[in-house]
């Protein structure tokens, strides 16, 4: 499974990511999300590992409290996140890896937003 490294803009927040078939990211038109124009890819648990501790990051929860979102408290960037929908799994900004080619994903539309 490929391997991928990540960091927000300033570099102070690391880490690397396994993503076994990177063919498409999620599109989501929730608040947060389309406001900073993620494309997102889920993972599980055991295929993330954060190089930079969670307390070195700041963390923000608006409505429900349940999804999570991790940002550099430097640079602004938020690199992954705790969705609401699945707090079990992270979800990745791709925009935030090394090497990945953009233009040659499928971006798949989610529609964040019409879950209240």
């Amino acid at each position: 499974m490929p391997l991928y490294q990540g960091s927000c803009h300033c570099g102070r927040n690391r880490f690397e990511v396994q993503i076994a078939d990177l063919q498409h990211v999620r599109v989501c038109d929730c608040s947060i999300c389309a406001k900073r124009g993620a494309l997102n890819v889920r993972v599980e648990e055991k295929d993330i590992r954060l190089l930079t501790s969670l307390d070195e990051l700041t963390l923000y929860q608006f409505h429900t409290m349940t999804a999570k979102d991790y940002f550099c408290p430097t640079c602004g960037i938020l690199p992954f996140r705790r969705p609401r929908t699945a707090p079990e799994l992270w979800t990745v900004n791709v925009r935030c890896l090394e090497g990945v080619d953009l233009d040659a994903l499928q971006r798949v539309n989610v529609y964040g937003k019409q879950y209240p």
